[in-house]
């Protein structure tokens, strides 16, 4: 039998908060687990055979610091944030690992709680090896309560090796007292997929993010997915960056995003390097409220022989379709409702049903609380 996550420590409210971003408490729908409060892991383990949830210290000694992949994908110089992180005399962090051939079924869940501390840092690495599949959800949330100025700091690299898949879909549930900062990027080689989806429709005071995905790899793929809601307190610099090396290879960045008197900045980069590449970048905004929503679609080619595309759309509600539904026996808020639940209906090609749903139940939960 599967076991609980140790919560013991994490208040009713809070432990809401954790279901919310798709952590299952009961384990009962997930092969394995990590959780970290604060600075403190919990808890690190994983029932699947060829599969190592470990965290990052346990890794470093395990695997001799794996220096094939350990600051590869991202670099420590970066920026500040990379730098900060990478100067932590004890990191902290989880390393996932799919040994060649595995595959699970179950997702593995990663939560990363804020409680109390002023700063969070992480540094994580996940590693599909040759013939692997992983699918990972992580749910990053913070204290109901926590003081304003707190902000969490997040390095994560991916490396998908030769005919191999990540999907890793990240469900933030912060407050409007948090700033967020995560920097990701992912290796991927020759027919490697590699899926993210990002989904954050709860209050935040800041959010600035942009991954990239490398395709090294002949037919290599990168699909990023986002969903965001920003309330009239959130700032959201948000966006993702693919960088087509591999012949072949190709990506689609898709973006949904509402505003409710808050600023999102969707950005998005395409770039062709090799013939015989594709891309296509999509961005569509919705107003509800006074708030803005800055598009900017970027493609950029070098070569002949590679094909990229780019659609940008903000607007608001059309009202011939809210009447129409009115007409049909809703009333004006269930036919807008309705409307934008269409609008961030995004289902994403080789997701696991486990992820969609969880996906889906984050929407579920904006709904209710009138998006």
């Amino acid at each position: 039998m599967p076991s609980q996550l140790n919560t013991g420590d994490i208040s009713k409210i809070d432990q809401d908060r954790l279901v919310q971003s798709g952590i299952d408490l009961d384990m009962e729908n997930r092969c394995g687990s990590y959780l970290q409060m604060n600075q403190d892991v919990v808890h690190a383990e994983c029932r699947q055979e060829g599969i190592e949830v470990l965290s990052y210290k346990q890794a470093m000694e395990r695997y001799n610091g794996l220096k094939e992949y350990n600051w590869v994908a991202v670099s420590p110089e970066k920026d500040e944030i990379t730098k900060y992180v990478a100067a932590q005399k004890d990191p902290k962090g989880y390393v996932i690992i799919a040994h060649a051939g595995t595959n699970n079924i179950l997702p593995i869940q990663a939560c990363l709680y804020l409680g109390h501390e002023q700063i969070q840092h992480v540094h994580n690495i996940i590693i599909a090896e040759e013939g692997a599949e992983l699918h990972i959800i992580s749910g990053c949330t913070s204290g109901a309560h926590v003081g304003k100025g707190a902000a969490h700091y997040g390095v994560s690299e991916f490396y998908v090796k030769k005919n191999a898949k990540i999907s890793f879909t990240m469900i933030h549930t912060w407050t409007e007292n948090i700033e967020v900062f995560p920097r990701s990027a992912s290796i991927v080689e020759e027919n490697g997929v590699f899926l993210s989806n990002y989904v954050c429709m709860q209050p935040v005071q800041k959010i600035q993010m942009y991954p990239t995905a490398t395709l090294k790899g002949e037919n290599s793929v990168a699909r990023f997915s986002s969903i965001v809601i920003a309330t009239p307190t959130s700032f959201m610099d948000i966006g993702s960056r693919a960088i087509l090396e591999g012949k072949g290879s190709s990506a689609e960045l898709i973006t949904r995003a509402i505003t409710k008197g808050g600023t999102i900045i969707s950005r998005g980069h395409i770039q062709g390097k090799t013939a015989g590449t594709r891309g296509h970048l999509e961005c569509k905004g919705l107003i509800l409220n006074d708030g803005i929503i800055y598009a900017i679609p970027e493609i950029e080619g070098s070569v002949v022989g590679t094909e990229l595309s780019h659609e940008a759309a903000v607007g608001k509600l059309a009202q011939d379709e809210i009447e129409y539904l009115m007409s049909r026996g809703l009333d004006e808020d269930e036919a807008t409702a309705t409307i934008i639940r269409g609008f961030l209906d995004v289902k994403i090609v080789g997701l696991p049903e486990a992820l969609q749903k969880q996906i889906d139940a984050s929407i579920d939960v904006a709904e209710k609380a009138g998006f």
